[in-house]
């Protein structure tokens, strides 16, 4: 039994031939916020619903809350807190009906679901709307609100799957308000996300892709540990043939697009100001480069260009 809410080792999915989700070690502990990171399609959801016991795992174990997600499913399921990328509430019901069946759902005390529908409603800032019908609601109440459904029976451990997907930048700051709150309160908290930038509000940042866990850390320690040599910023036109030339360029460990700038990894000993002179020669113009700090999105890039590298030479 693991001291951990959530503990998962060699955690694996397989689907006929092909494999969603493979070897995974991941422990988070009471109170902590862990961003499960990673593009479309890299194995975030289907870890989570293993970890809610709605998937059987291929091999591994995972415990959650003290239950094995295996053979204790249903036990897992009545102490987590899921909420899904997809909005999964009623539209024709309003917003307090909403929550009063969800606490049917996860059997609240009778006693108790007036009090708790009331601090689910104060919690989403729905006064005054939790009359309304849902599917009038905007997508930042509508979240919020769902937040609520999952929490009302309190339980120990969140997993919260692409929940900011589509809403907007206000909506969401205040939404990871609401998660730093509940994890203050105890609470254990999984949450998916594509968006790089979500990242930083997370305690630790497990990185994910093609269903292989490649990096855990927090944001800070990522940025220091995994990005090897210097990085640099460069606004040069046309993007897409400056992107092609530094590429083929022995000094250059990687290099990507940013907006409408390019980020280059260099490696430590190389002379960042020579690239505008052999861009120029190649008929493509380019500013002095601006040394920057690393974003986890270019440490995400540097070590998926690794696993590729190795891949290649397999």
């Amino acid at each position: 039994m693991s001291a951990n809410p959530v503990a998962a080792f060699g955690l694996t999915k397989r689907f006929g031939s092909f494999t969603a989700v493979e070897a995974l070690d991941l422990q988070i502990g009471k109170g902590e916020i862990v961003g499960f990171i990673g593009p479309n399609g890299a194995g975030k959801s289907t870890t989570i619903r293993m970890l809610c016991g709605l998937l059987r795992p291929s091999a591994g174990r995972a415990e959650v809350a003290g239950f094995d997600v295996a053979r204790q499913s249903e036990a897992v399921r009545a102490h987590i807190g899921y909420m899904s990328q997809k909005f999964s509430l009623y539209g024709d019901l309003t917003g307090r009906e909403n929550l009063r069946f969800f606490a049917g759902i996860y059997r609240v005390p009778r006693r108790e679901i007036r009090e708790r529908i009331s601090f689910a409603i104060a919690m989403a800032g729905l006064e005054g709307r939790e009359e309304a019908l849902v599917k009038t609601l905007a997508g930042g109440w509508k979240q919020r609100l769902a937040l609520g459904c999952a929490i009302l029976h309190r339980p120990p451990v969140l997993f919260l799957d692409e929940p900011t997907s589509g809403v907007e930048p206000q909506a969401r700051r205040r939404f990871w308000d609401l998660i730093h709150n509940l994890a203050g309160e105890g609470a254990t908290i999984l949450v998916s996300t594509h968006a790089m930038d979500e990242a930083e509000y997370c305690n630790r940042v497990a990185l994910i892709d093609a269903g292989r866990l490649v990096a855990i850390g927090s944001p800070g320690e990522l940025r220091g540990r995994e990005l090897a040599g210097e990085l640099f910023e460069l606004a040069c036109a046309p993007l897409g043939a400056a992107l092609e030339a530094l590429q083929s360029l022995p000094e250059v460990i990687e290099a990507a697009i940013f907006a409408d700038k390019l980020h280059v990894l260099l490696e430590k000993d190389a002379n960042a100001l020579s690239l505008p002179a052999i861009l120029a020669g190649r008929q493509i113009s380019a500013k002095a480069p601006r040394a920057i700090a690393p974003t986890l999105e270019d440490v995400f890039v540097q070590l998926v260009s690794r696993r590729e590298s190795k891949r290649g030479r397999e």
